[in-house]
């Protein structure tokens, strides 16, 4: 059974596991909160988990398969099309739009979310992989066609990062809807590494395929990868809340889940943290780093892989450390503590060009997005109720947005003023501005615990 916001269960789950779940997903005392009183709320004692514990359950398996599936094949598309178009324009601020392109979907993704509170998570998946395997085989028809321009493939690339967006509000949902709340931080880690192994397993097969075989058999490799998403996801348990909610239009919900957010005292500080390691700490890895290989290290595209494959290498260790072993009381806290880590690294890489110094670097980058990401998705899957769930997911979506003006104001500079001068600039404003988040959001380190949850 797994629980709604309000603490009554939500109607069985097809999954058998999830009956055996002792404290579920979503209870009273983890709902996010509706009003600025305080109180302390007894914490519950931490339990060990197994490393893989949340493989037993069955809706999880199939999940992860898909999301593997689904992001391996959208990492070897971001090497693929990022390489492509540094070689054939030349041009560091069209490889960082190019990236840009892949988020566009954070502008829709707050109604997507809507969608996902009114109709089933899973078909709404199923819909959106669908979609992006389509538009991957156009792409790989004009490249059969031999009638492939660079122009083609920002147009593909805008309409994939529609999905892009509203595929990340509706895994994130689903993990929470189908895994107990004590197993949540082992279900993220794992969840994140689908994410480390498909920049492994993207990065290497797709500079392979591209360089030994050309652009049309590369082509064929994503595009499997998103049917194979496709055919996995069909496993995934539907789950629906037991709560009656009266549908109004869309508009009228989304504005539902905004004023959820905004009256959340604990929603408000992660919302605008995660807009802002979107905006000054992820464009060097998601984006930006093929002009960083080429200019900086003087890598091809094989060089530009290995970089790709070291840093999610230390994602991987990150994520696996996550599940397993990392089991904090105060995940926020930790949050914020491994972001500094994050920006001191990134300061650290800008200021070399050696790849003994340089991979090593990039490993621990990796390793520290790990611990903060998955320690921010756990505080926002445990303080949001099972109905805005999908809202609040759409609606933090819109934080990425901070990612491709990222890309794109990054491209610009770099041309400008050079790669190291950017990442260091981007690195120190984020280190500014989680100080004053701090200040303004005491809670970011002295625990969202003591909030009343409503």
């Amino acid at each position: 059974m797994v629980a709604d916001g309000s603490g009554s269960s939500s109607g069985p789950s097809s999954d058998s596991h999830s009956a055996d779940a002792s404290s579920p997903v979503g209870t009273s005392d983890s709902a996010a909160p509706e009003s600025g009183s305080a109180r302390r709320v007894p914490r519950e004692p931490v339990a060990r988990v197994t490393p893989f514990a949340a493989f037993r359950i069955r809706s999880f398996r199939f999940q992860w398969s898909a999301d593997a599936m689904m992001t391996w094949g959208s990492e070897m598309e971001t090497l693929i099309l990022g390489w492509y178009i540094l070689v054939a324009t030349d041009s560091p601020f069209l490889v960082g739009l190019l990236g840009a392109l892949r988020f566009s979907g954070t502008l829709t993704a707050p109604l997507v979310g809507v969608l996902a509170d009114r109709m089933s998570r899973k078909a709404l998946l199923i819909i959106m992989r669908t979609g992006a395997g389509l538009a991957a085989l156009a792409l790989l028809i004009l490249v059969a066609t031999d009638l492939l321009q660079p122009w083609h493939i920002f147009v593909i690339a805008g309409f994939s990062g529609l999905v892009r967006a509203s595929d990340n509000v509706l895994r994130q949902s689903l993990i929470a809807d189908t895994v107990p709340r004590e197993l949540l931080m082992n279900a993220s880690g794992l969840a994140r590494t689908t994410q480390d192994t498909a920049r492994i397993v993207g990065a290497l097969l797709g500079a392979t395929l591209l360089s030994r075989l050309g652009l049309g058999w590369a082509y064929v490799g994503v595009t499997a990868f998103y049917a194979f998403s496709v055919l996995f996801g069909l496993g995934i348990s539907s789950i629906r809340s037991s709560v009656p909610v009266k549908h109004v239009n869309p508009f009228t919900e989304m504005k539902q889940g905004m004023k959820y957010m905004v009256g959340s005292p604990v929603i408000q500080p992660i919302m605008f943290m995660a807009f802002l390691v979107n905006l000054t700490a992820f464009p060097l890895t998601n984006g930006l780093l093929p002009v960083v290989a080429r200019d900086v290290y003087g890598h091809d595209e094989n060089g530009l892989a290995l970089m790709v494959s070291v840093f999610a290498a230390g994602a991987l260790v990150g994520s696996v450390l996550m599940a397993s072993v990392v089991n904090s009381r105060r995940p926020e806290r930790f949050m914020m503590f491994t972001m500094v880590g994050w920006y001191v690294l990134l300061i650290l890489f800008a200021q070399t060009d050696s790849n003994a110094v340089g991979l090593p670097l990039l490993a621990l980058i990796g390793a520290s997005i790990s611990f903060c990401m998955i320690s921010m998705s756990v505080v926002l899957m445990t303080f949001t109720k099972f109905e805005m769930r999908g809202r609040v997911m759409g609606i933090r979506m819109l934080a990425v947005y901070g990612l491709p003006m990222g890309l794109v104001i990054g491209g610009w500079l770099i041309e400008q003023y050079g790669v190291n001068m950017t990442i260091s600039g981007y690195a120190a404003g984020g280190l500014i501005a989680v100080g004053l988040s701090i200040l303004k959001w005491p809670q970011l380190l002295t625990g969202f615990s003591r909030i009343d949850h409503g």
